[in-house]
This record gives structure tokens, sequence and C-alpha cells, in this order.
């Protein structure tokens, strides 16, 4: 009967947090659909907490985080966000969706793609 009731409250646990991960990453997207950059970053930063042993969150999370660092113009943070998404996760839906943002970032040029830092010298 004990071993019973521990198995029901572990699984009973495990459900919870999915539940509280999926109700934050919910409320980040509602907030980031009123344009509440503020609260996402404060729903995914709970989602982050939650979701360490849910690594496959990890790339919706860091979409969504890149798109809000967009809306507040924060190119460089938004394409080294998109760039980490790229690298970790290469064959997920949300890598393909980086490069998109990063070709549209280019466009608009806020992202100069394929350009590498020149180095000017001074001259005295």
């Amino acid at each position: 009967m004990r071993i019973l009731i521990i198995a029901a409250l572990a699984v009973s646990v495990v459900g919870c947090t999915r539940w509280s991960m999926d109700h934050h990453l919910n409320n980040a997207y509602r907030a980031y659909n009123v344009g509440d950059c503020a609260r996402v970053t404060l729903e995914l930063s709970q989602v982050d907490r939650q979701s360490r042993s849910r690594r496959y969150v990890q790339p919706e999370v860091s979409m969504l985080r890149g798109q809000c660092l967009e809306r507040q113009k924060l190119f460089v943070d938004a394409v080294q966000t998109y760039q980490f998404i790229i690298s970790q996760y290469p064959a997920s839906e949300y890598a393909f969706r980086a490069r998109a943002r990063l070709d549209t970032l280019a466009q608009l040029g806020h992202y100069p793609a394929g350009r590498a830092a020149q180095a000017k010298p001074t001259t005295l």
C-alpha cells in the first residue's frame, strides 16, 4: 500500500511540474501577443527554472526570447539568441525559424550577414 501511495505521489508531482511549465509558457505567449516583453521575460525565466530536466523546451523558449528582444530593438542580443538556437539545436524546427529571422534581420539592415569584422587602424 505504501509503495502505491509513493508512486501516485511521484506521478502527481511530475504532472504538476509539467502543468506549471506549460502554464508559464502559455502566459509568455499571451504577454508577447499584447507586447508586454517584461512579462514575457518573467514567464520565460519561470519556464527555465522548471524545465531543467526537460531540455526539449529550450529551443522554443529561446525563440520567443529572441523575438521579444527584436521587439525591444535589441537586435544584437536577438541575433546571438538565434545563433545559440542554431548551434545547439540544428535539427529542430526552431533552428529553421531562427535562420529565417536572421535572414530577415539581415534584409532589414540589423544584422550584417556574411561579413566579418574588419579592423581599421588609426592614423597618427
